[in-house]
């Protein structure tokens, strides 16, 4: 791995609990792709972390709960034809992923009124399109 990979702010993942599995990559390829492991499957076990915040810990165990396998969230690589680039690329998703999953929810929207004379005008201008259109009709000309 070439640097700790930030999450958010000074929280980053912590080499020691990632997981890492290697595979042969699925797809076309020649001679050498019978021997190489180039797949990356990345495991990062977010029930038992110490590295993140509990209240980010929470908030990502709540918002990944449809991903997670018993508190592991695991992410797949193999885009790349290299062990080592797939290892970056699984590497980076994960950290945007829980970087995503600890974000602070948005603020609540406060409703808003329309001001009174903005609706007025759209009224009157309803109104004076509906006259123009009943002037279109052919009673009145004989």
């Amino acid at each position: 791995m070439s640097a700790p990979y930030l999450i958010r702010g000074s929280v980053s993942l912590p080499e020691a609990e990632l997981m890492w599995r290697f595979s042969r990559s699925s797809g076309p390829g020649g001679q050498h792709v019978n021997t190489s492991d180039s797949q990356v499957e990345l495991r990062f076990d977010l029930a038992r972390t110490e590295a993140l915040p509990p209240v980010w810990k929470e908030r990502a165990l709540e918002r990944l709960a449809g991903r997670l396998v018993d508190g592991v969230v695991t992410v797949r690589a193999s885009e790349h034809r290299s062990q080592w680039r797939n290892r970056e690329t699984a590497a980076v998703r994960l950290a945007s992923l829980l970087a995503e999953a600890t974000a602070p929810p948005p603020k609540p929207r406060r409703p808003t009124r329309i001001p009174r004379g903005i609706n007025e005008r759209r009224l009157r201008e309803k109104k004076q399109r509906g006259e123009t259109k009943r002037g279109r009709t052919g009673r009145g000309w004989t």
